[in-house]
This record gives structure tokens, sequence and C-alpha cells, in this order.
């Protein structure tokens, strides 16, 4: 069907009424809104929108750069705002299949289109549809009333796709006293059989504040970076490791603290969004910089991965030494580093080990560490 010309029409019309009169679609998202998220899942279709009436600064706004094939004004109804959508493609110069989405529902893997499409090869129109796994009562005055069997009854998503003539025809012919809440009870009253497909968790629809939160863990995929640093000996009375002042015989020489379990942590952090290292953001050339406190650097990485939309789960630290001893002071560190990045203490792992006394650090020359960072980042 790669010859077949296909649109997506995206409904986007609400005013938010059930999510606290702040339209949804154009909320923030792991780092774009709701709604360009839907249009990005359709990635090389045409993409025409329909909002409601002036929402179109917002809508401009919230898909940044993307360019949408056409933008239409809703109507009262889910039906009418549909409806101006499939009129603007066909204004347009029509399509041969359509699939109609609510912008509501942000995540939309690439497999639930494809299964759409390829069902229209056979099927006069096609939905995702997802199990009922829950049991089902009917409900009054508050009270749990009778079980209502789950068998033969499934719970209906969008995109929902179709053979674009035939939705228009049937958008156009409806004449129900009820208004429909999807576009398959249109096709059904029009006579079309409806095909389903295996829908997916992904397409859940926003409707209340919590469900934007749900949302951005559906969409965040895992991510790990690695930081590592050395800092060699030098004359004074102590070291800084992880934020904390450690006395010893010597200091660490560098051009701001010299913090190699700070430095280590925040390299780890900035290779999770592939933004370089401390030295690019930092540069020791930088006076700025001379004998900085290193947990700005650490605050600094942080941000830029929370900025990206990004959450950070966990960060590892070991530091490489043979003094001064690393356990007396682990539970302080901990706390340093974990208040830097506004995390539970629990989230923030620091260990030390020696080299047997082999190497630079075994001959206490200097220190070394290296960091694992854990974080979820829009995918």
């Amino acid at each position: 069907m790669t010859d077949l010309r296909i649109a997506a029409l995206i409904v986007a019309g609400g005013t938010g009424a059930r999510f606290g009169g702040s339209p949804k679609q154009y909320r923030p998202l792991g780092g774009r809104s709701v709604i360009a998220h839907g249009f990005d899942g359709f990635a090389g279709l045409p993409v025409h929108l329909v909002v409601g009436a002036g929402q179109e600064d917002a809508l401009r706004a919230a898909l940044g750069d993307r360019v949408p094939a056409s933008i239409s004004t809703g109507g009262a109804t889910r039906r009418a705002s549909v409806r101006a959508g499939l009129e603007a493609i066909a204004a347009a110069g029509g399509a041969d299949l359509v699939l109609i989405h609510d912008a509501a529902r942000p995540g939309l893997p690439a497999a639930v289109r494809a299964r759409l499409i390829a069902a229209l090869a056979t099927a006069e129109a096609a939905i995702p549809v997802l199990p009922v796994v829950d049991t089902l009562v009917r409900v009054a005055a508050g009270q749990a009333g009778d079980t209502v069997p789950r068998e033969g009854l499934g719970r209906v998503q969008t995109p929902q796709a179709f053979h674009f003539p035939a939705i228009l025809a049937a958008h156009r012919a409806w004449s129900g006293a009820d208004e429909p809440t999807d576009d398959a009870q249109v096709a059904r009253a029009a006579g079309l059989a409806v095909q389903i497909v295996e829908g997916d968790a992904a397409l859940e629809k926003i409707t209340h504040e919590a469900d934007l939160a749900a949302a951005a863990a559906r969409l965040l995929v895992p991510r790990v970076g690695i930081g590592y640093d050395v800092h060699a000996f030098d004359a004074g009375d102590h070291v800084m490791l992880c934020g904390v002042r450690v006395p010893h015989d010597r200091a660490l020489a560098g051009h701001s603290d010299a913090d190699v379990g700070l430095h280590a942590i925040t390299d780890a952090l900035l290779g999770t969004i592939a933004d370089g290292d401390i030295g690019s953001h930092f540069p020791p050339s930088d006076p700025r910089w001379k004998g900085a406190e290193s947990g700005q650097f650490l605050s600094h990485a942080a941000g830029l991965v929370r900025a990206a939309g990004g959450v950070i789960d966990h960060v590892d630290c070991t530091i490489i030494c043979e003094a001064p001893k690393v356990g007396p002071h682990r539970d302080a560190m901990r706390a340093r580093v974990a208040a830097l990045l506004d995390l539970p203490i629990g989230r923030v792992s620091i260990k030390a080990t020696t080299t047997e006394r082999l190497g630079f650090t075994g001959r206490q020359e200097g220190m070394a560490a290296q960091a694992i960072a854990s974080v979820r980042l829009p995918a």
C-alpha cells in the first residue's frame, strides 16, 4: 500500500474543561508539547489539524517548527471538528486513507500505525483496541452494583483508520440523535465494517492532571552515562571528595577544587544527554573557575538533564585511592550529592576501593573516581 495517499487528522479542539481549564494538548510533556508528540507520531505523512476557535497562536507555539498541511477551526462537538478536518483534506486534494487521532493521546507507537494501515488492505475501517482486564460493575449512588461481564468488551483507542472517501461520506450522512464518541461509530452507522487491531498502553488518553504525569513516565526511556576523573596530589591539608572536606596530609591539584567524585558524576550526567564533558562546559583556561566549588558543575549538569525533559534516577560513584579513608565520610558525601541533585539519599551510592598499591593511585600520586548515572529521557 506504499503507493496510496495517506493523511493524518489530529483533533485538538478541546478546551481542557476536565483538565482544570487548561487545554491539555498544549501542555509540555517530556521536552515537547502534548500535540507535538502526536504530530511526530505521523512522521512522513501530511498532518491536518483541527483546533478550537482562538487557539491558533497556542497551536503554533506548541508545534515549534512543525508545519501542518492544514489548520481548521473545530465545531461544538468532536464530530463537527472531525468533519471540518475531513473537509479540509478534501479541499487539499483528498487522500486514499486517513488516520484520525485525538491530540490527547501523545504516544503513538509506529507498530500501531503500521497495523492500522495494513488492516485497510482488506478492511473498510480499523481501530486499535485493548482488552478489558479489570472487573466491571454497575455504579449507582456511590455503591457497587452488579458485575458486568467483560468478555467481548474492548477499550477503543485512536488513531482510527479509514478509506478517506468512505469516512467523509459517512460524516456527511450522519443523522444520529446522539453524538458519537469516536469515528468508528460514524462508520458503523454508515454500514462500514470496522476491524480491530491490537492497541497499545502508550496510547492512553490524557484526561486529568495525573494522566499527564503518567504519560510522561511512559514516554521516557532509560539512558546511562559514565564519568571518570583523575587529579594528582599537591601540597595541602585536605581533599574535597563529593562535596565534603576530608582532612588529609595533601590536597588535590586542579583548576577548580579538584573534587574527583563530583567531576566524575558531572561527566556521567553530561554523558546521558550527549552534551560533551565537564571541560567543555567549564574549561580550565577560564579564570572564572579558578578554585571553584565543584558542586556548581554538578548542579549545572543536572539542570541540563532536566531541561531536556529527563529524570535522574540514580548515581553511583567509586573513589579510587589508598588514602584518605572514605568510609567515615561516606554518608556525608551521599547527603551532599543528593542535595545537589535534589534526589533522595537512597538514590545516591558512594563507594571506595584501592588498586592494591598498583599504579599511580597505589603509589599515592593522586586519586581517581568513576561514576555511572542512570536517567530517563524522552525518546
